[in-house]
């Protein structure tokens, strides 16, 4: 009897491994995407570029780095692309569209609105969309943690953002934040399933190539030129190297374990990572609400870690 009581735990603790693991790989995805905003906004007070030219830029360099890494294997990516080519170019489209998207919410009706709708809505699209294939609801617990992530994302946004921004056009800034949050949640739902068979650094390679080239024309009309400094290069190289390249390869090779749902919670880490680099590196002041928001995060990613091994569609 004891034999077979063991071989069932031993063998949930292995499948509970990879599971864990790749929650780990998305929770410092998050914690490498929340570096992006200093580093933007340092990029932008040195140069004078655009949002959507320096995502081109992020891009644009995470392709060049990936397919100088990956010169020896391109039959790999062809063979990738053969296998799969509608879900892969989705993918990059995707990535390229939805930073579009939020980078025109935010022109048009400030911070606040673009963040909380756009990262707000992908878990709960996402949350909903497993739901109906699964033909069940979340349990209370998976709806305790969309909860509690999004009211914590709305009051870290809401403390950051600045009050005086214009909002020249905020119903269009609201459509654009919602299509951002649908197309960061769709995307994430076709990549997870792409994930399952084109290994990471092909998914990365073939998304960031897709991704820059639907940018590319929005950065030309925006301006793409940049100044060679030491800084600017700097900054420049950490946007695609390890906020784009490494975030990204982490990001799908966490999601071959984890539903799209669930990984679009932890990557709310982002918003809470980027208020205390501002309050740490530009002293900026840090809120009440902020310290509640990051609370509630916390304990939305803590509560993930507790069931490792949610309902997976």
């Amino acid at each position: 009897m004891s034999l077979t009581r063991t071989v069932p735990s031993a063998a949930s603790a292995t499948a509970a491994s990879p599971a864990r693991t790749g929650l780990i790989q998305i929770t410092v995805t998050g914690v490498l995407w929340g570096t992006t905003g200093v580093a933007v906004q340092l990029l932008r007070d040195s140069t004078g570029l655009s949002p959507v030219s320096i995502g081109f830029h992020r891009l644009a360099i995470a392709a060049l780095v990936l397919l100088l890494c990956t010169v020896g294997r391109l039959g790999t990516l062809r063979s990738a692309l053969r296998a799969a080519p509608v879900p892969l170019l989705l993918t990059g489209l995707g990535l390229g569209l939805y930073q579009a998207l939020y980078f025109a919410a935010v022109a048009w009706s400030g911070v606040s609105v673009a963040t909380v709708v756009s990262l707000g809505l992908a878990p709960v699209l996402a949350a909903a969309w497993e739901s109906v294939r699964a033909r069940r609801l979340p349990g209370p617990l998976r709806l305790g943690t969309l909860v509690a992530a999004v009211v914590g994302l709305a009051l870290i946004t809401g403390a950051t953002a600045d009050p005086s921004a214009a909002a020249p056009a905020p119903l269009f800034g609201l459509l654009a934040a919602a299509g951002s949050g649908l197309g960061y949640a769709v995307t994430t739902l076709i990549s997870r399933n792409v994930s399952q068979h084109t290994a990471p650094m092909t998914l990365t390679t073939i998304s960031t190539v897709v991704g820059a080239l639907t940018l590319a024309p929005f950065a030309v009309v925006a301006g793409v030129g940049v100044p060679v400094r030491l800084d600017t290069v700097t900054l420049l190289l950490h946007l695609g190297v390890v906020t784009t390249a490494l975030a990204y390869a982490l990001f799908y090779a966490g999601l071959r374990t984890t539903p799209g749902s669930v990984a679009a919670v932890l990557t709310l880490l982002e918003p809470l990572t980027a208020a205390a680099l501002a309050v740490a590196l530009l002293h900026e002041p840090l809120p009440l609400p902020v310290i509640v928001g990051g609370v509630l995060l916390l304990t939305a990613v803590a509560a993930t870690y507790l069931a490792p091994r949610p309902d997976n569609p």
